[in-house]
């Protein structure tokens, strides 16, 4: 590949993320309704400053309870806990899009309260890709559904308020992580060999090979945590179901990816780099100045 088309690799890969991002943020909109429908919330008080708390030690604990199972060999029990969790969390969220838009909404009785065959189907036909053909597209494709789904559910359960602290302690979180302990760097090493979405992979060749990259080849695909999406989207979310406008919410998503092409251009140079510290300075940014927009009614 000469340099002309290292380039435009290059600059594919950054647009695909950045589709990415809009596209997780898409999905967490259209999820919004039918969870909140459903009760389908993380917390039940949304405005209870505990919440973000909760959530910070949620990942904390996650993080440190995946590093060291894998640091005594335990692979594929990791493996095996991270496909049944994408799995359940799949089926929540097309169960909820699909009974929620009257599409393909055929309960399976006998099953408590029904099973949606629709639903379930589609989970075991992403399940079944993700262990037999764990491809690039196939990782990035059910990482778009967990990751609009975590964006929903967290999106309805915080006020934007608490949703912006949250984004300060986890930017400042990444940024230790990233660059000073490391560990978020160890871990992202960790599951990508595990082949789990939960990172956004885009190979540097579409053809290539997903199964013979090992660790964080930068130079082969461009790598971003569904975490990266996932955060910034809670926020544009909370914003939808918060405000009568669209406006803060759109300022949200709209600043996320500013940030996210300020962030592309340290990105690729050969090192990992935190994400949150510029996606998640982004989305608050747009999010006060639409607020400020419908304050002052401009």
């Amino acid at each position: 590949m000469n340099e002309k088309e290292e380039r435009k690799a290059g600059i594919m890969q950054y647009l695909g993320m950045g589709l990415f991002i809009t596209l997780t943020a898409v999905i967490a909109l259209m999820l919004a309704a039918p969870f909140e429908a459903s009760d389908i919330k993380a917390f039940q008080n949304p405005e209870s400053l505990w919440n973000p708390i909760y959530f910070f030690i949620l990942i904390i604990g996650f993080t440190a309870l995946i590093l060291i199972v894998l640091k005594f060999g335990g692979e594929k029990l990791i493996y095996l806990i991270m496909l049944a969790a994408v799995a359940v969390t799949i089926y929540y969220v097309v169960d909820g899009l699909l009974l929620y838009y009257h599409v393909a909404a055929v309960p399976l009785h006998g099953f408590g309260s029904g099973l949606n065959v629709g639903a379930l189907a589609i989970t075991l036909i992403l399940t079944l890709l993700l262990y037999k053909y764990p491809e690039w597209y196939v990782i990035n494709t059910t990482g778009l559904i967990i990751a609009g789904g975590a964006a929903a559910i967290f999106g309805i359960s915080l006020i934007p308020e608490l949703v912006v602290l949250l984004m300060i302690i986890l930017a400042a979180y990444d940024a230790i992580s990233v660059y000073k302990t490391k560990h978020m760097v160890s871990l992202a090493e960790s599951v990508i060999d595990l082949r789990v979405p939960i990172l956004f992979v885009l190979p540097r060749k579409r053809n290539r090979d997903f199964s013979t990259l090992k660790g964080i080849e930068m130079g082969d695909a461009f790598i971003m945590g569904l975490g990266d999406a996932v955060i910034p989207a809670i926020l544009v979310v909370s914003a939808y179901v918060s405000y009568p406008s669209v406006v803060p919410a759109l300022g949200a998503l709209a600043g996320t990816l500013v940030g996210y092409s300020v962030l592309t251009r340290f990105s690729g140079k050969g090192k990992p780099h935190a994400g949150l510290p510029f996606l998640n300075t982004g989305s608050i940014t747009g999010f006060l100045i639409g607020l400020l927009l419908i304050v002052h009614n401009i």
